[in-house]
């Protein structure tokens, strides 16, 4: 099967190529923010060109659903809803803290995926992997305070996510022993992760409608907010 997987749930985007047949990854990194769509099609045009395969060859698409910036996660639905409407081809997706979560290796620690949400809060979630290796999220997806979130650790945790760079060390300095962090590379939404989880849910038949799937947001953007206080039920 081969998958193409964007992340454009965090500052810096994500695109990732698979093709399970001839044993192929590819992974592209924006070191710049995702500000405009028509880059990020250019992008994966030149990933395309790069390894050579075709619109049409494609299997299927993957998207990071979010949790995480509201407009890159907008750009990155319209861009592949685009792209799945050129090619006739199925899209799938999962949750920005599922993809940070599968970046784990099987572990007797939990495993709690932070994305910084802005206003003094994370997007969050934690997870376990079970006997037989299996990766399950044992929390809701959730927008809370690092504060709130000490007071739920009470066992080692790995934190892993961009939210580490701007509360890592309130957790360290909270929870000592344990709060452990990966290498700083995993910090971000892999598009290989995206496309390798693209894989297993195509191939599960748990394909997205076209027309009528939004992003995960957890919380109201900040317009919504300002337009439920302007017009109060």
């Amino acid at each position: 099967m081969k998958v193409l997987g964007i992340d454009t749930s965090t500052m810096c985007g994500s695109i990732g190529f698979i093709d399970e047949e001839h044993d192929i990854l590819f992974e592209y990194h924006l070191k710049a923010p995702i500000t405009h769509s028509e880059r990020l099609l250019k992008s994966i045009d030149h990933i395309l060109n790069e390894i050579k395969y075709s619109l049409e060859s494609i299997d299927g698409w993957a998207i990071s659903l979010g949790p995480g910036s509201f407009t890159g996660l907008r750009i990155g639905v319209s861009t592949i809803k685009g792209l799945a409407f050129a090619s006739n081809k199925p899209i799938c997706g999962a949750s920005s803290l599922d993809i940070l979560a599968n970046q784990i290796s099987p572990t007797p620690y939990l495993i709690c995926p932070i994305i910084d949400a802005k206003k003094g809060e994370l997007y969050t979630a934690f997870y376990q992997y079970t006997e037989e290796n299996l990766l399950e999220r044992i929390s809701s997806y959730e927008a809370i305070s690092p504060e709130e979130l000490v007071k739920r650790v009470e066992r080692k945790t790995i934190f892993i996510g961009d939210g580490v760079k701007v509360y890592g060390r309130i957790l360290k300095e909270s929870l000592q022993s344990f709060a452990l962090f990966p290498p700083f590379p995993l910090h971000n939404p892999l598009g290989t992760t995206v496309a390798k989880l693209g894989c297993d849910l195509l191939r599960s038949g748990k394909i997205l409608d076209l027309e009528t799937f939004t992003p995960i947001y957890v919380r109201p953007s900040e317009a919504e907010i300002k337009w439920q206080e302007k017009h109060p039920v």
